[in-house]
């Protein structure tokens, strides 16, 4: 006969999560059992959080918790320089910065994509662009890829975490990662487990004047954007640069000062996502 499970609620779980030191707490007819995270095996992540006789629950907050816990837990080495192959976004995609990126870290984790299916697949904000009395109206990148990805000629821009994130995840369920509003030293510790880390950035690898920036009016709120933006795949560190293949340029393992780089990433609203190899 099974044994059930009682479901607990996610507030609980983070409680005692916290209270616990970084354990994980199981449920088991009314008694807590405690497991330390540095006795877990891989497969943790697709273990069942809380179980009854028909069903498995495993929430994904709860999963990337417990995948941060681990990354936390590695150690941070003092350098890397990825192997990760190089493609350039020239000459189909000219503002197919973010999907060529994405292209990369998804081929660095084995699956078999490539930049212009990624452009069909990335969701699109069709917003029109218009220009009235000096005011831009178009679309918003967290919200979809604005304009023309194909044709310079014609208005664009180009797309942020969220949809890059959700494609992602089509390809490597419970594999990503979304970084965006952390510290950059948390993309150190995916460096450092040998996952290099697309972002937004922009073609200057540095801070940018507020002059560089123009207020767009888009249906869900004004934005501030800059026609600088970029992404680049982040394959590596040292103690005075960050290296990153990039796809405009066809750059592999490009430089650039650490100290700048991360201004520039920070600016552009510390957008990042990364892949575990655990599922």
């Amino acid at each position: 006969m099974k044994r059930k499970y009682r479901k607990i609620s996610f507030a609980h779980f983070l409680l005692f999560f916290i209270l616990s030191s970084c354990s994980i707490l199981y449920v088991k007819d009314g008694d807590y059992t405690k497991l330390n995270v540095s006795d877990l095996k891989e497969k943790l992540w697709n273990t069942v959080i809380f179980e009854n006789t028909e069903t498995v629950f495993a929430n994904n907050t709860i999963k990337a918790a417990l995948r941060e816990t681990f990354v936390n837990e590695r150690v941070i080495k003092d350098s890397v320089k990825l192997d990760v192959r190089i493609i350039s976004q020239l000459p189909e995609l000219p503002r197919g910065c973010e999907v060529t990126s994405l292209a990369m870290l998804l081929n660095h984790a084995g699956v078999n994509t490539d930049k212009m299916i990624l452009a069909k697949e990335i969701k699109k904000d069709p917003t029109p662009y218009k220009k009235q009395n000096g005011q831009v109206y178009f679309g918003n990148p967290y919200d979809g890829f604005v304009g023309d990805m194909y044709n310079k000629n014609n208005p664009g821009l180009g797309v942020y975490h969220g949809p890059i994130r959700k494609l992602a995840i089509e390809y490597l369920p419970g594999q990503i990662i979304d970084l965006t509003g952390k510290d950059f030293n948390s993309l150190y510790s995916h460096l450092s487990a040998g996952k290099p880390v697309w972002i937004i950035t922009n073609t200057q690898y540095r801070q940018l004047p507020a002059s560089y920036f123009e207020k767009w009016e888009t249906p869900s709120g004004t934005l501030s954007v800059t026609y600088k933006e970029h992404s680049v795949l982040v394959t590596g560190y040292d103690h005075d640069y960050i290296y990153f293949n990039d796809p405009l340029t066809g750059q592999k393992n490009r430089k650039a000062p650490k100290e700048a780089f991360i201004k520039a990433w920070e600016q552009m609203g510390r957008q990042a996502v990364t892949y575990t190899s655990f599922s």
